[in-house]
């Protein structure tokens, strides 16, 4: 294992053919580094794409984990944190762009609440529209819910937008928060055993702040850091396949937490035309 007892804060980005993205990340990083004391540590999914060449190539000091196979968000996020002693570990994903002093304000807000696990921060899209990142735990109701807001956002109706633009704007503790940018106390996380690795890709961080809260823990939402998500860049490529991992997790994490909703859910994926070819 690496000794960082001289970093308060490891940053850990996993990338898997997201190089043009990656790129955009660190440089926002590197110009516009955090005062904390911290390291950053790319975990490369066996990427096609020559991001590993490239990163060495323009930042030679940064630290690479180059997996030998994709192994997915929550094993290669594993792998770094394994890897690594800091007191906080920050999430982050390769297809964020830090604004300057954002990752410092997230753990200020994270230091001044002692029962808060994890911490994420107001995440916006490159329009500078505010994302809908928190919710409560899933379940048929909660999933419901969460998808008549998103259309209700999406379709600009004005009880939804307004209820977003007031949650977004307030500090508060919602039941998961995105994984996209979660800052966690390694303490808490070691508790839980960390990302569970049968969620290859999606609802691994709802699973892992359920995870924190079933501890005794809270989970902290705060206005006073924001990061640009740009989304969707993983799965860009091959939509059906990133559709599939969606409902293979999907599955898992209902066998998980909804046992009973489980068969149901295969049997309506499956009457649907969606159910992944290995379920």
């Amino acid at each position: 294992m690496t000794v960082d007892s001289d970093f308060r804060l490891t940053i850990v980005i996993v990338s898997y053919n997201t190089r043009d993205t990656l790129v955009r990340c660190l440089k926002a990083l590197h110009d516009s580094p955090p005062k904390i004391s911290h390291q950053i540590i790319v975990v490369d999914n066996a990427s096609s794409d020559g991001t590993v060449d490239l990163i060495r190539t323009k930042w030679p000091s940064l630290r690479i984990i180059r997996m030998d196979f994709n192994a997915g968000f929550s094993a290669a996020n594993n792998a770094a944190i394994d890897s690594s002693q800091s007191e906080l570990v920050l999430l982050l994903n390769s297809d964020t762009v830090p604004a300057p002093n954002s990752i410092d304000n997230l753990v200020s807000a994270f230091d001044d609440n002692s029962d808060v696990a994890a911490a994420g921060p107001r995440l916006i899209n490159l329009r500078g529209q505010v994302e809908l990142s928190f919710g409560r735990m899933i379940s048929p109701w909660n999933e419901a819910w969460q998808k008549l807001v998103t259309l209700g956002i999406t379709e600009q109706f004005p009880f939804f937008t307004s209820w977003l633009k007031r949650k977004t704007h307030t500090t508060h503790y919602p039941d998961w928060i995105s994984g996209a940018c979660m800052l966690v106390r390694r303490t808490d996380g070691d508790t839980v055993g960390w990302l569970d690795e049968r969620y290859f890709l999606y609802t691994e961080d709802v699973d892992f702040c359920a995870a924190l809260r079933a501890v005794g823990h809270r989970i902290l939402f705060t206005p006073d850091a924001e990061v640009v998500h740009i989304g969707g860049q993983s799965g860009s490529n091959d939509p059906l396949a990133t559709h599939y991992l969606y409902r293979k997790s999907h599955l898992a994490f209902y066998a998980k937490h909804h046992p009973r909703w489980h068969a149901p859910l295969r049997w309506l994926l499956r009457l649907r035309h969606q159910l992944p070819p290995t379920e």
